[in-house]
């Protein structure tokens, strides 16, 4: 890895505080950065069903709860790297739910989703939807695995309509080989920070907000939340 880049970023991301999100872009991460230890075709792992919840039941809650207070009910959502659940209240009722994954079983066990679509999108960030479709995004415990994540949330600003909320959430558990490198060399803090300049890169979302959510720390699956909404 280049050291000199390394240093650079790394100081950044855990050096920065949140107050200041992030202001300065730095340009032309390097790809080191987003290598995995497992570089086959993400289509290969993902080809088995996993049809689990990726954080236990107390973490789930928490986000459902979250969830409940920044998605709009009766709104259009994008659950995006969906699988077989998308914590969303089940009381409350959504106009449409869309689910984007990696594996169609899974899509398809998910009781909430009201479409669903395959992408890898590892190989195509393009988000195959018209500017201004959602009214809030989700990405649960899987923006580790993100290899092209500034384009991302570039698409993910496009498609989003104005003042809608996109919901970044992570724990401390991952699939080790499918996560980035950089993942792996930071702090749950650094972790938020992290998420942070991949909205203010965009430049398409007001100020991050970085929430530790945890809903028993040292007993339970820790969870925090990076939301941000659209300019």
């Amino acid at each position: 890895m280049n050291t000199l880049y390394s240093q650079e970023i790394l100081l950044f991301v855990r050096l920065r505080p949140y107050n200041s999100y992030m202001t300065e872009k730095i340009e032309n991460l390097p790809p080191e950065f987003f290598l995995r230890e497992d570089e086959t075709d993400d289509e290969n792992f993902y080809e088995q069903p996993r049809l689990v919840t990726h954080i236990d039941d107390p973490a789930c809650a928490a986000l459902n709860d979250y969830f409940r207070k920044k998605l709009p009910e009766n709104g259009e959502l994008l659950d995006l790297m969906s699988s077989c659940v998308s914590h969303l209240p089940y009381d409350l009722s959504y106009k449409r739910v869309v689910g984007l994954g990696m594996n169609q079983v899974e899509l398809n066990e998910n009781p909430q989703l009201t479409n669903s679509i395959v992408q890898n999108l590892s190989n195509n960030p393009i988000l195959p939807f018209a500017d201004h479709s959602f009214d809030g995004c989700m990405i649960t415990v899987s923006v580790q695995y993100l290899v092209k994540p500034l384009k991302l949330f570039s698409e993910i600003g496009r498609i989003l309509r104005p003042e809608a909320n996109c919901i970044v959430s992570f724990s401390n558990r991952c699939f080790p080989t499918k996560a980035i490198s950089l993942w792996h060399q930071l702090s749950n803090e650094g972790h938020g920070k992290l998420v942070m300049y991949y909205f203010n890169n965009s430049s398409k979302f007001k100020k991050p907000e970085f929430n530790n959510i945890s809903p028993n720390p040292g007993k339970t699956d820790p969870l925090f939340v990076v939301t941000a909404s659209t300019k």
